[in-house]
């Protein structure tokens, strides 16, 4: 890390044990991503309530080269430690995701296409999707994820993943609902 890791205790005492577990999980952070270039951790007693104990909330905001900087929420919980744990575990999460866009090894989703139910026939189990640019796209009861397929009628605004097969194009993951086209 090029600079210092800055802790800062807000509406609460210094606590060296709480600091000292809050910097080994700073130098831990650089091996998810190695140009860090700064990290600061805010420890706060939040406000008590009169029923419920002492809470303490804990937001750790991580900085890039040439990127905005990676915060955590702010993390809540009684224990301390516990809030520390929380909020970093969501920044390491967040540096390996921005490390694996790096290097793009991010997961390509299928496009969803959508259209509307054309002909079904629920005796035989299978159905056919027309798009808006006249495609059709076989799909079966299998290949229903919501509603069941018995609840599916002809003019059911539909949502699904193409895909070819040996028999022509087939829809799958088809779901019906409140899509946006």
């Amino acid at each position: 890390m090029q600079r210092q890791v800055q802790v800062v205790f807000r509406d609460m005492d210094r606590s060296e044990a709480l600091e000292a577990r809050v910097l080994a999980r700073a130098e831990k952070l650089e091996q998810y991503h190695r140009n860090i270039t700064g990290c600061r951790v805010t420890i706060e007693e939040a406000h008590r309530h009169q029923n419920q104990g002492r809470h303490f909330g804990v937001r750790v905001d991580v900085e890039l080269p040439g990127r905005g900087p990676i915060v955590s929420n702010l993390h809540h919980h009684e224990d301390p430690y516990v809030a520390v744990r929380d909020a970093f575990d969501a920044v390491e999460r967040r540096l390996e995701e921005d490390t694996r866009a790096l290097r793009g090894h991010v997961k390509a989703h299928d496009d969803l296409l959508h259209g509307k139910v054309a002909r079904l026939s629920h005796e035989e189990g299978f159905g056919f999707i027309e798009t808006a640019e006249g495609d059709e796209y076989y799909f079966s009861r299998a290949n229903v994820v919501h509603p069941a397929f018995e609840r599916l009628e002809p003019g059911t605004a539909v949502q699904f993943i193409a895909e070819m097969a040996s028999g022509g194009a087939q829809a799958r993951r088809v779901s019906a609902g409140k899509h946006h086209f």
